[in-house]
């Protein structure tokens, strides 16, 4: 597995750190590819049977399976593990980032200074109640923490974090998932070229780095709701060479002008978002693209066609790591929701979308071969 790729911006751990981020790595790979997997049987061999004894039937859905599973031995092992690995991972990566925190204020600055993009914070900004709630992924403080001036801590722990957390999947720039959406793109839409891109919930802009990577002509803006992550941003694309414009938004009501972007994706988004969020999240969307141009919000599997067991264990992070808004997500219909938002019946639909690389084999559902991502044309 390639590492991930060094920047000016990311820590620079000392061995002892960097050996116990390789340990949460290896641990995370060893209970997909070797405890997870053995769910199924602890479920058709066990539980599914306790549950047949009691209903004299099979469980029917993945809240039926939920009843069967969360007694089992096996399941409760596992599921301890899996909250262990999160937990350690964010803190393995939070010791680098408290030891360097003031050089990497003091880099961001340095790096801003020669800056061929833009950042722009305010600092009356309200972070929606949905996103305060709670620690999305455990993420101590999640993505709008600030810890003290010109803080970048956010941005530093998430962009170490998530390539832990992908056990590398995402490629070493953890990108692959916009690199996906891009060859998706440009298969579907080969006759347009975007002038103008908008990524919301850019994070860290690991993603809005690759498409203005991709498409170097465009003028490419990432909008977020943290100000750790935009500062650590703007400084991490600046370090790579890129000029991208970010600005802490809402993405349900942004300050742009109508029509502006050809291009408006989202990656892994709207699930940590709100109903009422996604509703107009589409809308505003809807009133930025220009004629003809397209929205694509890449996400998590929707559980409409799944079984009700990898269901229900696709579900795992709903109950144990602050992912609360995603079952209601991967319940709804985004596609009528798109309508609703502005978005013509004939131009709105739910596409699956083959990875730009396939990743090291480390679920046991091979259906993340392909992810869901709701694609409208105004």
């Amino acid at each position: 597995m390639k590492l991930q790729n060094s920047h000016e911006m990311l820590t620079r751990p000392l061995s002892d750190e960097a050996a116990r981020q390789d340990f949460t790595m290896q641990f995370r790979k060893h209970i997909s590819t070797n405890i997870s997997p053995a769910n199924f049987f602890a479920y058709h061999v066990e539980a599914e049977s306790k549950y047949k004894k009691e209903h004299n039937r099979k469980p029917e859905n993945r809240h039926e399976v939920a009843d069967a599973m969360e007694a089992n031995p096996y399941y409760q092992m596992y599921s301890v593990m899996q909250r262990a690995c999160q937990e350690i991972t964010w803190e393995s990566v939070i010791d680098s980032v408290e030891r360097e925190l003031p050089d990497l204020i003091a880099r961001a600055k340095n790096i801003g200074n020669a800056s061929k993009g833009s950042l722009t914070l305010h600092a009356d900004f309200e972070v929606p109640k949905y996103l305060t709630a709670y620690d999305i992924h455990l993420q101590p403080g999640s993505y709008h923490a600030i810890l003290c001036e010109d803080d970048v801590a956010a941005g530093a722990i998430y962009d170490r974090g998530a390539y832990l957390y992908s056990i590398g999947n995402w490629g070493p720039d953890i990108d692959h998932l916009a690199r996906t959406v891009s060859k998706y793109y440009r298969g579907e839409f080969a006759d347009k070229t975007p002038r103008r891109i908008l990524e919301i919930g850019c994070s860290v802009g690991n993603s809005t780095v690759a498409w203005a990577e991709m498409y170097p002509d465009a003028e490419v803006h990432g909008i977020d709701v943290g100000e750790s992550m935009l500062r650590y941003a703007h400084a991490r694309a600046e370090a790579k060479g890129y000029g991208v414009h970010f600005s802490q938004q809402n993405a349900e009501c942004t300050d742009f002008d109508d029509g502006y972007f050809d291009l408006i994706v989202t990656h892994l988004v709207m699930h940590e978002t709100s109903n009422k969020a996604v509703h107009n999240i589409y809308k505003e969307c809807y009133r930025l693209l220009s004629p003809g141009g397209v929205m694509i919000h890449q996400d998590i599997p929707m559980f409409k066609g799944m079984e009700p067991l990898p269901a229900f264990l696709s579900a795992w992070e709903v109950k144990n790591v602050n992912e609360f808004f995603a079952e209601t997500y991967r319940s709804m219909d985004v596609v009528d929701e798109a309508i609703k938002a502005g978005f013509d019946p004939d131009k709105a639909s739910l596409a699956a979308i083959k990875h730009f690389k396939e990743p090291e084999v480390t679920n046991y559902n091979t259906s993340q071969a392909r992810i869901p991502a709701l694609v409208g044309i105004k």
